[in-house]
């Protein structure tokens, strides 16, 4: 496995726990009194926006030829630690 294909694996597996968390989250959230559902069911929107950027800039990496792919890892990981911190964020509010 090169080292292209072993950060796309080590990234989308990043990305699919990360968005598996936010679905449990999301289920405490329904829970939640319902002047706050309306509260995280926004932050809830705006934690898939981020999910859907990090997923777009993955497969761009995915596309990207091997002797280019590395020069958009700092981008990535910038994008993957954004929605790390934004969804941690937002489960400590529950």
């Amino acid at each position: 496995m090169s080292k292209r294909d072993a950060y796309i694996e080590k990234m989308k597996l990043q990305l699919d726990e990360l968005n598996a968390k936010m679905s449990r989250v999301e289920l405490k959230a329904k829970e939640a009194k319902e002047d706050a559902r309306d509260k995280y069911r926004e932050e809830m929107d705006k934690l898939r926006a981020q999910s859907k950027i990090a997923v777009a800039k993955l497969d761009e990496i995915k596309a990207a030829g091997e002797d280019s792919w590395e020069t958009m890892v700092t981008e990535m990981e910038k994008v993957r630690d954004a929605f790390t911190h934004s969804f941690n964020y937002f489960k400590s509010q529950l």
